[in-house]
């Protein structure tokens, strides 16, 4: 059996893992500290039970649970958090999670989870896993043939004939994402990971849920899906950017084809679709990233004392830093080291009236290893030393 836990707490993690093992040293657990991490190990392993925390930076326990269902339904979902408030458990409940565990988690409590999930998992392996297996297969199946045509390859001996009879017409939804790729000394590779698994299992459940069809990863930016929508294409399209708005950090763009029925225009049509995509600017969605920059507020106000480097936090709240500078400073008035100084020095100022406290004490709890660079800076910004500040305040070092 197949256990992940995702908590940005690495003693809980290690904790739990520990126990686990010791009720059978035959289960794998892997451990991530983010929803981006788990993502990868999820795609890369076949989990049975996902242990998450709510409150991890990025994208939330719940909105992982949300928004990864879809593409693993058979896995088994537990919340753990060190809140007990009613409405995250009844959210927890309301997504389908078997349960929710308060922090500290009592191995006591833990064996008897384990061992209530264990024979519902093995029975599901039997048949439930067969079942899906064979319908993940002639899916795939399809989405290579989409994928080979929608590049202009050759589709070579692949079976073609069982996609063109399932969509004699269909639409195309394009999703280009912006900033998710970075230059490595082979080439490229996707900076956002999760951002490119929201697209897709955002996509994947509209699909499924208003009509039918495919989803593509047509490229580390650009994802392409095949739709043959229930209802109005308008209107699925608007479902579809309003949920990317609430999930993604980064800018995108949708793109929708006209009515297609014929399999061999696909090649043109992808190319113009990206044509549009390359010369139209690229905006996030109203609202988009705004709750990015309000978790990176909080981040910096419990962290100051930290490296707080524009890329750390930007890296925290998953959007590349040069957007995430756009977006702060739209938010706050203030580019982002300024707004950290200031914070900063606010700081000092109030631990300057405690007495007790030397001024290298205060630099090192406000985020400043070197003395005399906090001393350089506290003057610039109020046009006296520390300890200038101190004697006017009348505050007398003890």
């Amino acid at each position: 059996m197949n256990i992940l836990i995702a908590d940005d707490e690495r003693a809980i993690r290690e904790g739990i893992k520990r126990t686990i093992e010791q009720i059978s040293p035959d289960y794998h657990v892997h451990l991530a500290a983010m929803a981006t991490e788990a993502v990868q190990i999820m795609g890369s392993n076949r989990i049975d039970i996902v242990l998450t925390d709510i409150l991890m930076p990025g994208m939330n326990g719940l909105e992982f649970m949300k928004i990864s269902k879809h593409r693993y339904p058979l896995v088994k979902w537990v919340v753990i958090s060190a809140h007990s408030e009613f409405s995250y458990a009844q959210e927890a409940v309301r997504l389908g999670a078997r349960d929710y565990l308060l922090k500290p988690i009592g191995k006591k409590r833990l064996v008897e989870l384990i061992e209530h999930l264990q024979p519902e998992i093995w029975q599901e392996s039997e048949r439930m896993r067969e079942e899906e297996k064979l319908r993940r297969n002639l899916k795939f199946l399809h989405e290579g043939v989409l994928r080979r045509l929608a590049s202009g390859l050759d589709t070579g001996n692949l079976d073609t004939q069982s996609l063109i009879q399932e969509y004699s017409e269909f639409y195309l939804v394009m999703v280009q994402l912006e900033g998710t790729r970075k230059r490595t000394g082979t080439g490229t590779e996707p900076v956002y990971p999760l951002e490119h698994f929201i697209v897709e299992n955002v996509l994947s459940e509209l699909i499924d849920t208003q009509g039918r069809g495919l989803v593509i990863s047509y490229d580390f930016d650009c994802l392409l899906g095949l739709v043959v929508p229930d209802g109005d294409l308008e209107e699925f399209k608007d479902q579809v950017k309003g949920h990317l708005t609430h999930y993604l950090k980064i800018p995108f763009h949708i793109a929708v084809s006209g009515h297609i029925q014929d399999f061999d225009t696909i090649p043109q049509v992808v190319t113009q679709m990206r044509q549009a995509s390359a010369v139209q600017a690229v905006e996030p969605a109203k609202g988009s990233g705004e709750k990015s920059i309000d978790d990176a507020l909080l981040y910096i106000q419990e962290h100051y004392s930290e490296d707080l480097s524009l890329e750390r936090v930007a890296s925290v709240v998953y959007l590349n830093p040069a957007y995430f500078s756009q977006l702060f400073k739209l938010k706050t008035g203030q580019g982002y080291k300024d707004y950290v100084i200031s914070l900063r020095l606010e700081q000092a100022k109030k631990l300057l009236l405690n007495p007790r406290l030397r001024l290298a004490d205060i630099a090192g709890r406000i985020g400043y290893q070197d003395m005399r660079h906090f001393t350089q800076v506290f003057r610039r910004k109020f046009g006296l030393t520390p300890t200038e500040f101190r004697h006017k305040q009348n505050v007398k070092v003890i």
